[in-house]
């Protein structure tokens, strides 16, 4: 985990590797209960029997749950001290390979790719590389620059 202090230390750290977050077995639970709060039902993700015998061999996550648990993620890699809030303001460029239930997922990396330092407000937006992969897998489901928004204190700039 990358701990931060202070806008100009968070600022000092593009480029450079973030770090790890644990692993997070995706049940298949997870999958269904992700299905039913997106309306997304289709056999791949919610009929381990018909998705045996389907192209995956098994049921697979969403691409979407994956992206989603970015929020689960990130607090993993990067703390911030003396931040009142962070805001995900956006991705650029998602990329779903793979996917799969009953497999332990975790990104590999996460790396500052730009930063910019917001005056008005305090705040510094971090454009974050992250790429999930999956245990046991060559291909990473999910590679995604993904947008933070971190608002400071002022008494921290």
């Amino acid at each position: 985990m990358t701990k931060f202090e202070s806008a100009e230390a968070i600022l000092a750290a593009v480029g450079k590797p973030l770090g790890e977050s644990q692993w997070l077995t995706i049940t298949q639970e997870r999958i269904t209960h992700f299905a039913d709060a997106t309306d997304d039902h289709q056999w791949i993700h919610v009929d381990p029997v018909r998705a045996a015998a389907g192209p995956f061999g098994a049921c697979i996550a969403h691409g979407y749950l994956t992206l989603s648990l970015m929020s689960h993620f990130l607090p993993q890699i990067i703390q911030v001290h003396g931040m009142k809030m962070g805001v995900n303001y956006g991705t650029d460029k998602v990329r779903f390979p793979v996917g799969g239930e009953g497999r332990r997922a975790h990104p590999r990396r996460g790396a500052n790719s730009s930063l910019r330092k917001r005056p008005k407000d305090g705040g510094v937006q971090a454009v974050i590389r992250v790429t999930v992969d999956i245990e046991n897998e060559a291909k990473a489901p999910l590679r995604r620059r993904y947008h933070f928004q971190i608002l400071l204190r002022m008494s921290a700039l």
